[in-house]
């Protein structure tokens, strides 16, 4: 087409019309960021937005929150936070915080006791609490531990041979309790011989005793059941005859052996280097683990089964299994060190149940109490080596949350990175070295060759 004057004109108007709606949409975008905010979060696990389970607990929180974090005057670390802090404000209206330079507000640093930089002052419902670092986790159980009213109290019962929260070797609980304590909970050892049992506000650990219990700790253990008090009960295979009586009450029955799976491809999969370590992979419906997504490991576990009527009404317990064995599991009667094998006049099949919840309607004190019980036929799979199993510690997390008639308050997890590591075999490490360093070059000189040889003859 020949230029003219008149289209070297039409063309000038065309660009300066794009330019001005070029910049008018720049201008609306700038003005519509600044009205409107709205985010979207893309990585895997969400690790850039709240949990699910923190978004149900700022909706529990009925009282303001105000935060108050002593930073120093560093202002890509102050972005950093304050970008963590917006997510809960986003979430909660009355959500208020502040970041101040100790080092400028001496007297306000003083009043709330910071000894150093990084620490974090919580305010709620007229209570405080004190945190040293900055993230989900820390400030969701910090808000945890200030929406319980009274914290609960568990006792560990102690002088028989049980495991010791305090024991910090590798068969210990010492993991355990400083979580627990981090969400809000008592920790405390009890001699059943020596202390009264606090029925309000308790709630019991019984393990598996090296030690006979005496008929004076038994009958208190059975009277704190009959006045309603919430239970935990840990046992391994080998139930001791003093506590026959306790397991008659709860109408349970241990049974005889140690459950093992021998199924192949799961062992594999999961690496587990023995039958009797049993993977839990799918759970029955219940508040303690209806939202639980990973599986949990226990050794050595024993079977429980309920001895519960139908036409018992009396006291009657509501029985729930919590964790079933997989259908290739059995009860293993035999020395189950050296190998495992079935063996149908001796061993019971599965599923079996290695984890039961038991709640009744109990009158105490002329009012009628939700009693609840959970029994697991494990002890190991909370000790400090074994507790960050797959989500064991959030199983157990969520069962002191339940005994406690909190599960409405659920464990925080630190947030994982599943796209951020990728893991090969040696052979296939070793075929993508040999397709990228030495099959593509290869690839891409024939084709380079190919197209020199045509252009050359053309």
């Amino acid at each position: 087409m020949k230029a003219t004057p008149k289209t070297h004109l039409q063309y000038r108007i065309q660009h300066l019309i794009f330019i001005v709606l070029l910049l008018a949409c720049i201008g609306f975008a700038g003005w519509m960021s600044n009205e409107y905010n709205q985010r979207s979060d893309w990585t895997a696990g969400k690790r850039h937005s709240l949990s699910n389970d923190t978004l149900l607990l700022l909706k529990e929180l009925p009282f303001p929150v105000n935060l108050r974090s002593y930073q120093p005057d560093d202002p890509v670390l102050n972005k950093a936070i304050t970008e963590i802090l917006n997510r809960y404000q986003q979430n909660k209206n009355d959500f208020t915080f502040k970041l101040i330079n100790p080092d400028i507000f001496i007297e306000q640093a003083k009043a709330d006791n910071i000894k150093r930089y990084g620490q974090t002052v919580i305010e709620y419902n007229g209570q405080i609490e004190r945190i040293d670092t900055l993230s989900e986790e820390s400030i969701s159980n910090a808000l945890i531990r200030l929406h319980r009213n009274h914290k609960p109290e568990l006792l560990f019962v102690s002088q028989h041979g049980e495991r010791n929260p305090h024991d910090t070797s590798a068969i210990g609980y010492s993991e355990l309790a400083s979580k627990l304590t981090s969400k809000g909970f008592k920790i405390s050892e009890i001699n059943l011989l020596q202390h009264v049992l606090p029925v309000e506000n308790s709630v019991l650990i019984l393990g598996s005793i090296n030690k006979p219990l005496l008929e004076n700790e038994q009958n208190k253990i059975l009277q704190y059941i009959k006045d309603g008090g919430q239970l935990l009960w840990l046992q391994d295979p080998g139930l001791d005859d003093s506590q026959l009586s306790l397991a008659a009450e709860l109408n349970i029955n241990f049974i005889d052996g140690v459950v093992v799976d021998n199924n192949m491809e799961v062992n594999r999969m999961l690496q587990l280097s023995h039958p009797a370590i049993i993977p839990i992979l799918e759970y029955k419906r219940h508040p303690i683990t209806e939202k639980m997504k990973y599986f949990t490991l226990f050794t050595t576990a024993t079977a429980i089964s309920s001895n519960q009527k139908s036409n018992d009404s009396k006291n009657s317990w509501l029985t729930s299994d919590l964790l079933i064995s997989s259908e290739s599991s059995w009860s293993e009667t035999d020395n189950f060190i050296l190998g495992v094998e079935f063996n149908k006049e001796k061993d019971l099949p599965g599923p079996l149940s290695i984890g039961i919840a038991l709640q009744r309607q109990i009158k105490t004190d002329s009012k009628l109490n939700n009693q609840r019980v959970v029994i697991i036929g494990d002890t190991d799979f909370i000790a400090n080596n074994k507790l960050g199993n797959g989500a064991n510690l959030e199983f157990i997390i969520n069962t002191f949350n339940w005994l406690t008639r909190n599960d409405n308050l659920i464990s925080i997890s630190p947030k994982n990175a599943p796209d951020l590591k990728l893991d090969l075999s040696a052979p296939v490490a070793a075929l993508l070295g040999l397709l990228f360093l030495i099959a593509l070059p290869i690839l891409f000189f024939i084709v380079g060759a190919i197209i020199w040889v045509k252009r050359k003859k053309n």
